[in-house]
C-alpha cells in the first residue's frame, strides 16, 4: 500500500510552522491513541502514521529531503519513516506522550532524560531603546550544573550506581488485570541511577543555584509582549539532559510624550487659540529631534497631523510608521483685566450677526437646540 503524503496525514500545508505542526500532531495523537480506541486496529494504524509523519517533518534535514525527494528521501535514513527494526509499540506510545506532556527522551541506559526548565525574565526598556534597539546585561538566578560533581550529584571520586529496582531503565511495569502499565520507577524517580554518597555542595541534586550575567541584544522595533529566546540559558537539567531556554519578555515603559500604536507614534501638542485661529508654525518633538509643523488658520482642537516616516520600523519588517500629532487648543488662564477686556471686545465682534461666519459649529448647534425646543412646544 502506497504511503500517504506526510502533510496530508497531519492535515497541514507545506509551509506549516513548527508550532502548528506540533499542534496538529498532538490533536491526532490524542484522537487515535489506543487507550481511547481499544481493539480498533484502524485507529492504531492512524496513530502510527501520524507519528511517522511528525518524526520526519519536525526534523529540518529530513523535512528538506522529504520535500525534494518524497518518501524515497527519508525511508533509508536512520530514524526515517516506518517503524521497522523491532520497535516496541509501548516505546512508540511512550515517546509520543513524552512529547505531548513534557516527558524526556531516553538516555543510553534506558532511563528518561529530562530537559531543564525554561525561564522567563521581564525586561523593562524605554521607548527610545525599543525603537532604535540596544544591548544590555541582565542578572538572573538560575539552577546550573554543580561544578564540584560536574552535575552527577555524586561525591567527587564516586559515581551513581544503577538502580536495583528498575535495573537502570527508569521505569517499571505494573500488572493491572489484563494490562501491563509502565510507570516511573519510584526508587530512582526515572533516572535509572541512585546516589549512595551525595555531593556535599549540591546534596545529590547535581545542580546549584547561581546568579549569572547575560548580555542581551534588543533588536530595533520591539514592543511590549515580544520575547527574545536565549537558547540553553534556562535551568540545568537534573537528569543529564540539555538545559532549558531563557525567554526575555520585553516591557516598554510609558513615555511622557509619545504613545505607540503598532508602527505609529502618537502625541498631543497644545496650541494657543490665537495660533489655532490665524495659523502659524509649531515645533513638534520626534524621536529624532524637533520638526516644524505648519498650522493652517482655523485649526480646531483634536485636529491630527501626520508626519510620515517619523514612527517606528517594526521588528518583523515592513514600512516605517508615522507620527500622528493631535493638536489641542488651550484656553488661556490667569488673564489680567486688560486682557479680559480685549477678549470681551473680540467676543462682541464675532457674536451676533457674525456668529454664523466666525463660529459655524456653534451657530449650527444653537440652531439645532432651538429647533428641538420649538418641536417640543409644537
Amino acid at each position: 500500500m502506497a504511503q500517504r503524503d506526510y502533510y496530508e496525514v497531519l492535515g497541514v500545508s507545506k509551509d506549516v510552522s513548527e508550532a502548528e505542526l506540533k499542534k496538529a500532531y498532538r490533536r491526532l495523537a490524542m484522537k487515535f491513541h489506543p487507550d481511547r480506541n481499544p481493539d480498533d486496529e484502524a485507529a492504531t494504524e492512524k496513530f502510527k502514521e501520524a507519528k511517522e509523519a511528525f518524526e520526519v517533518l519536525k526534523d529540518r534535514e529530513k523535512r528538506a529531503a522529504y520535500d525534494q525527494f518524497g518518501h524515497a528521501g527519508v525511508n533509508n535514513q536512520p530514524g526515517g519513516g516506518g517503524f521497522g527494526g523491532g520497535a516496541d509499540i509501548n516505546d512508540i506510545f511512550g515517546d509520543v506522550f513524552g512529547d505531548i506532556f513534557g516527558g524526556g527522551r531516553r538516555g543510553g541506559g534506558g532511563a528518561r532524560v529530562y530537559r531543564g526548565d525554561d525561564l522567563q525574565y521581564n525586561l523593562e526598556i524605554s521607548l527610545e531603546e525599543a525603537v532604535s534597539g540596544t544591548s544590555t546585561e541582565i542578572k538572573i538566578p538560575t539552577m546550573v550544573g554543580c561544578d564540584v560533581c560536574d552535575g552527577s550529584g555524586a561525591k567527587r571520586g564516586t559515581s551513581p550506581s544503577t538502580c536495583s529496582t528498575c535495573h537502570g531503565v527508569g521505569q517499571v511495569r505494573m500488572q493491572q488485570g489484563f494490562f501491563s502499565v509502565q510507570q516511573t520507577c519510584p526508587a530512582c524517580r526515572g533516572k535509572g541511577k541512585v546516589i549512595t554518597d551525595p555531593c556535599p555542595k549540591c546534596r545529590g541534586q547535581g545542580r546549584i543555584q547561581k546568579e549569572k550575567t547575560l548580555s542581551v541584544k534588543i533588536p530595533a522595533g520591539v514592543d511590549t509582549g515580544d520575547k527574545i529566546r536565549l537558547s540553553g540559558e534556562g535551568e540545568a537539567s537534573d537528569s543529564g539532559g540539555p538545559a532549558g531556554d531563557l525567554y526575555v519578555a520585553i516591557v516598554v515603559k510609558s513615555h511622557p510624550i509619545f504613545q505607540r500604536d503598532g508602527a505609529d507614534l502618537l502625541c498631543t501638542v497644545p496650541i494657543n487659540f490665537a495660533t489655532a485661529a490665524i495659523g502659524g508654525e509649531l515645533e513638534v518633538p520626534t524621536l529624532d529631534g524637533r520638526v516644524k509643523l505648519k498650522v493652517p488658520a482655523g485649526t480646531q482642537t483634536e485636529k491630527t497631523f501626520r508626519l510620515r516616516g517619523k514612527g517606528v520600523k517594526p521588528v518583523r519588517g515592513g514600512a516605517v510608521g508615522d507620527l500622528l500629532a493631535k493638536v489641542r487648543v488651550e484656553t488661556p488662564v490667569n488673564l489680567s483685566k486688560e486682557q479680559s477686556d480685549l477678549l470681551m471686545q473680540f467676543h462682541d465682534m464675532i457674536s451676533g450677526d457674525n456668529a454664523k461666519k466666525h463660529s459655524p459649529q456653534a451657530h449650527s448647534w444653537l440652531g439645532g437646540v432651538k429647533k428641538f425646543f420649538d418641536e417640543l412646544r409644537g
